[in-house]
């Protein structure tokens, strides 16, 4: 269950092995450039329901998701070129964008004004998992309802023990949030601060 990651050249055969976990609906923790974050394929209503409950939050919030590059994004968010070339400096890195989704993107995963949170962090275990899966991977940090950071991927494996399939273990991570921009109006909005700088959108 809880596997242990090269988190700067992750090895194939775990990679695979996760991938193959996601296809068939599996529930998996792994590392960002934030915090440990709970996944599942974004096609897969079932599996996302169900990190719904393991998370207990309302389903009136969706969850964010991976993707491995900028062009990725394009697929899944309407992008205008004033976003283009903010995303384009920062990622991949520790930041949120807000943008309207596209018709790729499943309803359960936009708000209802249409927008989804979309990540490309600075992690090479969570982009080669979004890489080879070939579809985005939900973003939720693995926390427990009370919002407790697990700051070890054993003690987390330890907590959530069956409800996730696959732990994988890349090592420490920052355990900052991700700073949250959206850029579905003209200007820039900072809706969190956190682990990226956001001083050049205000």
């Amino acid at each position: 269950m809880l596997y242990n990651v090269n988190p700067q050249t992750p090895q194939a055969r775990i990679i695979s092995m996760a991938v193959a976990c996601l296809k068939k609906g599996g529930i998996i923790a792994y590392p960002t450039d934030t915090f440990y974050g709970i996944g599942c394929d974004i096609m897969n209503k079932k599996a996302i329901e169900k990190i719904y409950r393991i998370k207990q939050r309302n389903k009136t919030k969706p969850f964010s998701f991976i993707c491995p590059d900028l062009k990725d994004i394009s697929k899944y968010a309407k992008v205008s070129n004033i976003a283009y070339r903010h995303m384009k400096r920062l990622l991949p890195g520790p930041y949120t964008f807000i943008l309207p989704g596209s018709k790729m993107v499943p309803k359960i995963m936009l708000t209802k004004r249409k927008t989804a949170g979309i990540r490309v962090p600075a992690n090479q275990i969570a982009i080669s998992l979004a890489r080879e899966l070939g579809n985005p991977i939900i973003s939720t940090s693995a926390t427990d309802p009370d919002g407790q950071v697990f700051e070890d991927a054993s003690l987390l494996s330890d907590y959530f023990d069956e409800r996730l399939d696959m732990v994988l273990d890349g090592g420490p991570v920052a355990n900052t949030p991700s700073s949250v921009i959206a850029l579905v109006g003209d200007e820039p909005e900072v809706i969190r601060h956190g682990a990226g700088e956001v001083d050049i959108f205000e």
